[in-house]
Parts: structure tokens; C-alpha cells; sequence
């Protein structure tokens, strides 16, 4: 059985409410980046462990084949003071924009949830 890892990675994002833009800062990627991640049948192995660590989720689960329960021994450590993504911009055109996608993402995960109520 082929697993879409692009697919799967994407569902615990989502399910674990994690704003991808929010993920993409602690990633160090752009958003673009992210989204052509989710729609990668594979992916790195690398790249799946660095999003489980910035979430705190064990791939291993859904991974058995690339990962150990040891290899996310990390995310239970203690979490180490990181600064707020939008404390971290200065210009205040930036922080604007930044809460403009996080609030444009959150009405497009409130229209999905609607949609699929309606259609049940």
C-alpha cells in the first residue's frame, strides 16, 4: 500500500489546529513551500521529522517504515523559550499581513467545517 506522506503530514497539521502560517515561520519556509509539501506523494524523511518536531507529533506512528518512537524523543523534552513568529517581524506592514493569512486561513477552515455539515 503506497501512503501519500504529503496527504497524511498535511491531516495531522490540520487536525492538530497548527496555523500553517505559524508553521511555516517556525520552518523558516514560505507558505508556497509548505503547501507543495502537502501535495508530494514523498517526502524527505528529513522534512517529515522537522515538521513533527516544530507540531510536538510522533511520525512514527504514521510512519513506521521511516521512523522510530525514539527519533521524536525531542518533543517531549522540556520546550525552549521561542519567541512569537510576530514578534519576531518589525515592520508593521508585515505583522498586518501576517494576522490577515492567519485570520484568512482560520474563515477557510470555518467555511470547510459548514460545508461539510450542510452536506451530511
Amino acid at each position: 500500500m503506497n501512503k501519500h506522506q504529503g496527504q497524511i503530514v498535511e491531516y495531522v497539521v490540520r487536525k492538530n489546529g497548527f496555523s500553517l502560517s505559524e508553521l511555516a515561520i517556525a520552518l523558516n519556509i514560505n507558505r508556497r513551500s509548505l503547501y507543495n509539501w502537502f501535495q508530494a506523494k514523498e517526502l524527505k524523511k528529513s522534512i517529515i521529522h522537522r515538521i513533527g518536531c516544530v507540531l510536538r507529533h510522533d511520525f512514527s506512528k504514521e510512519f513506521p517504515e521511516l521512523f522510530l518512537s525514539e527519533d521524536f524523543n525531542s518533543i517531549y523534552e522540556p520546550k525552549k523559550y521561542r519567541p512569537e513568529p510576530a514578534s519576531l517581524i518589525n515592520n508593521d506592514d508585515e505583522i498586518w499581513k501576517h494576522k490577515y493569512i492567519t485570520l484568512l486561513e482560520q474563515y477557510s477552515q470555518l467555511l470547510s467545517t459548514s460545508n461539510a455539515r450542510e452536506s451530511a
